[in-house]
Order: C-alpha cells, then structure tokens, then sequence
C-alpha cells in the first residue's frame, strides 16, 4: 500500500500497488503525450515554412511560364473568337431565317387544314344534296309503282286514254302489225259510234280478226262516279253494227276495283265475245285475240278441206274442242303473266322501301361526320404531334 497526498488540498490518501502502477503509467503516457505533440508542431511548422518556400520558389517559375503561354493562348483565344463572333453571325442568319421559314411552314399548315376542313364540309353539303335528290327521285319512283298498282295507269299527264292507246299500238304497228287496221271509228250513220276498230287481214285479204274498242278515263274530281258495266250494252251494240267479232273496254274506272285490276275480265257471261281491260294490257288483248283468230282461221281452212274430202264432221268438232282449249290455255298463261307482273310491281316498290331506309341512314352517318367536322380545330389537330406543338410555339414567340 502507499500513501499519496493531494498537492491541492493537502488531503491524504492510500492506493495499492495496483492502483500506483496505474496512475503512474498514466502520467508518463500524459506527458509522452504532451512531448510528441510538442515534437510533431515543430516539424510541421519547419515542414511548412519549408513547403512555403519551395512553393514561392516553383510559382515564381510558373507565373512565367504561364505568362509566356497566356500571351500565346491569347492569341490563339482572340483568333477563335473572330471565327466564333464570324460563326454566331451566320448562325443568326440561319437562326433567323429558319424562324421564317418555320413561321411560313405553320402558316401553310393551318392553311391547308382549313383548306381541307372546307372541302370537306362542301364534300358533305353535296353528298347530302345529293342523297336528298335520290331520296326525293325514290320517293317518286315509290309513289308512281303505287299509283301503278292502284289505279293501273302507266302516263296519263297530258294525254288521254284514246291518245295513249293510239301511240302504244302506232309504237308497234310497223313490226307487229304490218297488215292490221287500227283507227278510229268515225261512221255515226247508226246514231252511235265507237272508238276504235280493229281489223287484220291475212296476205290474201281474208279477215282475220275485228275488234271494237271503247276507252273510258275519269278525272278524280268527278262528282258522279261511273262502272265499267255503264258502258257495256252500247259497246255491244256497237260491235254488232259495225260487223266486229268482239269488244274491248279499255278502262280506267272503278280503280279500287280488285277484278278489273286482276288482269283482263271475260264478260263474255252478259255479252258475247267481251272483254274488259287497263291500259296496260290494251297490246296483250290484240295480240291474245289475234293468236285465238289464226288458230281458228287454220282450223276453218282444214274445215273446208275436210268438207270437200268428204270427212266425218267430227274432226271439225274435235278440232273446234282443240282451239277451244288452246284459247283457254293462251288467255291462262296470259292471266298467269299479268299476276306476275303484279307480285313484280310489288317487289319493286318494297326494294325501294328498303333503298330509301338506308339513304335516311346515310344521311344520319353524313350528319354525324359533318358534326366532326366542325369539332376539329388547330388545337386538337396538334394535341398529340409535338412537332406541332414546338413550332406553334416557336411563332407565338
């Protein structure tokens, strides 16, 4: 154990051996410490004024050196900046004219999306004039198929009935009708008349066929509407003056009528060899007669062969059975073509239904691009092109 005092205060106290070894290891290792500090200033200082004069000396040497080389560089520097202010100048120019030609390029780019804004909406005015007239001229084409079906007429503005006929039969009288007699009937000498008279001869001058013809048409507006059956008993009696084998109403009355827009009507049941028909199928009855009259015509030669031959009259009979029928099958087959041309008419005016359907649709589809097109702007044509966008920029600037 030893015994210390505390130079201070002059207190008195004890520390084992362990304790001192402590302490005293303390103190050297204190004032080792203290030593060395003081050591290692002093070769740092001498180690910086030393430094400070190598330093002094070397920057002498290289202010020259940087001096000879600053007088050189600043030569070389001055040269540059006469090429760079000779280059700024170009690059001003290009700079500059670039912006003009940039202004010019954006303006001829609105101008020419205007452009094709404005053909576009005139491309629209015309489609839908267009489409209007096609709509109007099938509206039209529907009204007259249904007048057709209706009242059976085929053009009857600014002409009457007797004139339509008269032209439709002149329109084939060269081809079809070489060697027939169709006018009108002007021998009142009987107190009546007819219309027309129908008469064909065969090449030698042997009569074929004669019909009497009468043409009745009535204006809408008349107050007293009259019936085809009116008229029936003057035209028979008409045909039996004028020596006619048959007699054709061409009519135009009682137009609601579903018999007399059948086809062609037999009234053979109230006057003999009668018949009663529209306008369209005033060729038809001709025609239809006629085939019937030839046909009969070759049957009454065979007849008079077969009477000079002296053979059974029941061949006549037979035959007569024959063109009997064959007339029964050729007005069938022509009652068949006139229902078809019916259900046809229908057809067509159903087609033109759907025609018209879908030019309303167009029309809406025309509509809805002209609304587009009014929609588009500069604005929104540049939204997602930033060329655009920059160069727009570029001129507000």
């Amino acid at each position: 154990m030893a015994e210390l005092r505390c130079p201070h205060c002059g207190q008195a106290f004890t520390v084992d051996d362990t304790e001192l070894s402590s302490i005293v290891q303390q103190i050297r290792d204190r004032e080792f410490e203290k030593d060395l500090n003081s050591r290692v200033n002093e070769v740092q200082q001498h180690m910086q004024e030393k430094h400070r004069l190598e330093l002094d000396a070397q920057e002498k040497k290289i202010i020259l050196q940087t001096r000879e080389t600053h007088e050189q560089e600043l030569q070389k520097l001055q040269e540059a900046l006469r090429n760079a202010q000779e280059q700024n100048r170009r690059l001003q120019s290009q700079i500059d004219s670039n912006a003009d030609k940039q202004k010019i390029a954006v303006m001829e780019a609105v101008k020419q999306v205007e452009d094709q804004k404005r053909d576009l909406e005139n491309d629209l005015n015309n489609e839908k004039e267009k489409h209007k007239l096609i709509v109007e001229e099938k509206d039209a084409q529907i009204q007259f198929y249904k007048d057709l079906k209706t009242r059976m007429s085929t053009k009857m503005v600014g002409e009457t009935l007797e004139q339509h006929c008269e032209i439709q039969f002149n329109q084939l009288r060269a081809t079809a009708f070489r060697n027939a007699y169709f006018e009108k009937d002007n021998d009142a000498r009987t107190g009546s008349k007819g219309d027309y008279i129908y008469r064909e001869c065969d090449e030698n001058g042997t009569e074929i066929i004669s019909i009497m013809f009468e043409m009745k048409n009535e204006m809408d507006q008349t107050a007293t509407k009259h019936k085809n059956e009116d008229f029936l008993r003057e035209l028979d009696k008409d045909r039996q003056e004028k020596h006619c084998e048959y007699a054709v109403l061409v009519s135009m009355l009682e137009a609601d009528s579903e018999l007399y827009n059948a086809g062609i009507v037999d009234v053979s049941y109230r006057y003999e060899k009668m018949y009663v028909v529209r306008p369209q199928c005033f060729i038809p009855i001709i025609t239809l007669l006629r085939n019937a009259a030839q046909n009969a015509l070759a049957y009454k030669q065979e007849l008079a062969v077969v009477r000079n031959q002296n053979i059974d009259i029941s061949t006549f009979e037979d035959s007569l059975m024959q063109f009997k029928e064959d007339f029964g099958r050729n007005y069938k087959l022509a009652h068949d073509h006139f229902d078809k041309a019916i259900e046809e008419i229908d057809k067509t005016i159903d087609h033109l239904q759907k025609v018209k359907k879908e030019l309303q649709g167009s029309d809406n589809q025309l509509r809805i691009a002209n609304n587009k097109v009014e929609d588009v702007s500069v604005k929104k044509l540049t939204r997602d092109n930033p060329t655009m966008q920059e160069k727009f920029a570029a001129l507000k600037k």
